[in-house]
């Protein structure tokens, strides 16, 4: 098994499991979702090896086959992580591209240790630029949302994730046309073996603040979000964010959902490919 070391706690490594395919084109990193592991992005795995690209998935600590310790559940550590995977595997030149929480790795990542590996940057369904409601965030999220959610897992981890994937993929609308039952118990499964501490440990990290990181962001940029994400609302997150990133370039889908990586894979991976495919001047989309 494929594994970096970033970290020790006590006794027990900390490392985080990737996997390496591809050669030939552009570099790309896909950084994965709460609570699902860089396995969720198979649709578009299989359509960047088919456009000739090197893709690189990886595990977030605490998730998917990677060591599940008891802290480092920030932003700083996850960037921090994420630059251990780029500097052991002296990658050059990629595309970073994030889904959900993994949109606050590329923001973090950018905005503290700048683009000197990085070409060009993607922001799917992602919690950017900041979804925490304050003072001087009124666009943002009620935190007592997010406190609820901390309780909710607490109480009933698998409870919580039945329902919470209802509405990850808005399977009331698209169950049965976008997206199966089966997809449902996929990425059930996929979450219940999450560490339980680090899956209830992320929910205060989806209120940090990334809108000094982007401000940073000097690579081209690509926002996908769907217009009915019921996780992180498009008008909270995505919409700011393109207009936080100088020349970034913004794709909404009419019906998508929170993972349109999954329900409207033809759409973002079209979107995503010619993106990275193609060349693009420094800050512009």
């Amino acid at each position: 098994m494929s594994t970096i070391k970033v970290g020790q706690e006590n006794s027990m490594p900390i490392e985080l499991y990737y996997e390496d395919h591809g050669k030939g084109g552009r570099t790309v990193v896909l950084i994965h979702g709460w609570p699902l592991s860089g396995a969720s992005w198979e649709k578009q795995v299989a359509a960047l090896l088919a456009a000739d690209c090197r893709v690189i998935t990886y595990d977030r600590r605490g998730f998917g086959r990677s060591s599940q310790p008891s802290t480092g559940y920030n932003y700083d550590t996850f960037a921090e992580d994420l630059k251990q995977v780029l500097d052991k595997l002296d990658l050059r030149d990629i595309a970073l591209v994030g889904f959900s929480m993994g949109g606050g790795e590329v923001a973090r990542y950018l905005g503290t240790y700048g683009s000197m590996r990085v070409a060009k940057a993607a922001f799917l369904g992602s919690i950017p630029p900041y979804l925490r409601k304050a003072a001087d965030n009124p666009e943002g999220v009620d935190p007592a949302i997010f406190d609820g959610i901390q309780k909710a897992i607490a109480a009933d981890r698998p409870a919580f994730m039945t329902e919470f994937f209802k509405n990850f993929y808005n399977f009331d609308v698209l169950g049965g046309t976008r997206v199966s039952k089966e997809v449902l118990h996929l990425s059930w499964n996929v979450a219940m073996m999450a560490s339980a501490k680090g899956t209830i440990d992320c929910v205060p990290a989806w209120g940090t603040d990334f809108r000094k990181d982007l401000q940073k962001i000097d690579v081209p940029t690509l926002v996908m979000h769907g217009e009915q994400d019921r996780i992180v609302p498009f008008a909270a997150s995505g919409a700011r964010t393109a207009r936080a990133v100088r020349g970034a370039r913004l794709v909404t889908l009419k019906d998508g959902p929170h993972n349109i990586a999954w329900t409207h894979a033809e759409e973002v991976n079209r979107e995503l490919v010619s993106f990275i495919t193609q060349d693009s001047p420094v800050g512009a989309a």
